[in-house]
């Protein structure tokens, strides 16, 4: 072996992949900021707009919505236009949403600008970890593509903790405007930087671009882009071969069954309606503005640390293990919160059974799912499949975002938890009898095993 050959295994990531990489997952940061920023704005929206508990609802879901539509839109727009193109199109519409919000003049000027920013999430939650995943070599895939989840994580953190800082400085009538108005700033940042990085590889080998294709394999540190450019043009003859078969069909129902439940599930536990709600559940609960920001940046670094906990076991423990730990965690924890709001007593413990139930949440729902999604497909489906989970998640989503304040104002604020409760004890015995363990085996094995032969 000639002396300047590098060994591939001791390779690291050049700077134009971490370029690239950290760009496409700035998306997944505005997808975590705008996700929970309405928590902090929520109630004083509430009131200048004089909204039932059923508006309040519809201000959450109607983003929520937007996700969906822009979910299902981005892979066709993708395809057209490739993911670069299209994640500038979500920037531009970030920077719409967060200037058009702060400048709102009625609650239905909010909602279409809601709606705006919720098309964004939706298309850059698919769009961003295919980006990073196109560009990435095989070695790094996985660690680069999990930047994005990490980066919406630290989103979430970010809006809690803008909320707070922007509330101590007493702006009065116009502090929620820039708690929304302040996601311009890197909403921004996303857009120029979208400018200073290539096509995917596989959009430029779809469309005959091969020089373009292997000149980006090259820059991105390929160790052989030669043969990753035949790879890519291989896989994409396949897809193109069997780019009309239908996912719904009979032999795919296990792994239909699989993605659509844990999706489900993932909701049914009732991760997204605390974060959306959480100033209003620590209010209900005797806590101050102030106080409930302070406690919302708590459960945000907590999510933040376990998220890495969960992906950094997830192989060793492996899928079903940290989805019966998280069940089991979670289930408890929101019978404590249940009976805390029940028995109208130990308020105190609220904090500490939410930053629980989120650290439970975090390590398995939140580090597994999207994981599982995509092991449990074969390769010419798995977009599809992925699309269904990704519908089945983000549409039980929307329902509970728009219910919870309903049924915790008419029944009782303790009665979403006894559902959720219930709902994550429901998961923990469905994943026990019918989840398959994927950690250890290849796609090609899964699919022998949970797809029969025709």
């Amino acid at each position: 072996m000639s002396w300047n050959l590098r060994d591939t295994h001791t390779m690291r990531p050049n700077f134009n992949l971490m370029k690239a990489t950290l760009t496409g997952a700035l998306g997944g940061l505005l997808f975590g900021f705008d996700t929970v920023v309405i928590s902090g704005i929520i109630d004083s929206v509430s009131h200048l707009y004089q909204l039932s508990d059923y508006g309040k609802g519809w201000t959450v879901a109607i983003a929520l919505i937007g996700t969906v539509v822009g979910s299902f839109g981005a892979g066709v727009v993708g395809q057209k236009l490739g993911g670069r193109e299209t994640l500038r199109l979500t920037a531009v519409l970030y920077v719409i949403s967060a200037i058009g919000s702060a400048l709102a003049w009625n609650w239905p000027s909010l909602m279409v600008f809601r709606f705006l920013g919720g098309l964004g999430i939706g298309a850059s939650s698919v769009l961003g970890p295919v980006y990073i995943a196109e560009l990435a070599p095989a070695k790094w895939r996985g660690r680069l593509v999990g930047a994005f989840q990490f980066n919406v994580v630290f989103g979430i953190l970010v809006a809690y903790s803008s909320n707070y800082l922007i509330r101590l400085m007493h702006l009065g009538a116009v502090e929620w405007r820039w708690q929304v108005g302040v996601a311009a700033i890197p909403a921004f940042g996303f857009l120029v930087l979208l400018f200073g990085i290539p096509r995917s590889p596989r959009w430029s080998a779809a469309r005959g671009r091969i020089d373009d294709a292997l000149a980006v394999l090259k820059l991105m540190g390929e160790p052989d882009p030669e043969s990753e450019l035949n790879d890519i043009r291989a896989a994409l003859a396949q897809e193109h071969a069997s780019a009309h078969e239908a996912v719904f069909r009979w032999k795919y129902r296990y792994p239909l069954f699989l993605a659509i439940t844990i999706g489900a599930f993932n909701q049914l536990a009732g991760i997204n309606a605390i974060l959306y709600y959480l100033n209003d559940i620590f209010a209900a609960a005797g806590f101050s503005q102030l106080s409930g920001d302070q406690q919302a940046i708590a459960i945000g670094f907590t999510n933040l640390i376990f998220t890495l906990v969960g992906m950094s076991v997830i192989d060793r423990l492996g899928r079903k293990t940290l989805l019966l730990i998280g069940a089991a965690g979670t289930a408890s924890c929101l019978a404590g919160v249940s009976w805390i709001f029940s028995s109208h007593s130990h308020q105190g413990m609220l904090v500490w059974l939410l930053v629980t139930y989120i650290a439970f949440f975090a390590l398995s729902q939140g580090a597994v799912i999207w994981v599982y999604i995509g092991e449990v497909f074969p390769n010419h489906v798995r977009s599809k499949g992925q699309g269904v989970g990704n519908a089945s998640h983000w549409t039980m989503n929307t329902i509970i975002a728009l219910a919870f304040p309903v049924i915790a104002g008419t029944i009782g604020r303790g009665a979403p938890f006894v559902f959720f409760a219930v709902m994550t004890a429901v998961q923990f015995f469905t994943v026990l009898f019918t989840y398959p363990e994927t950690k250890g085996q290849t796609l090609e094995e899964l699919q022998r095993k949970l797809v029969p032969a025709d």
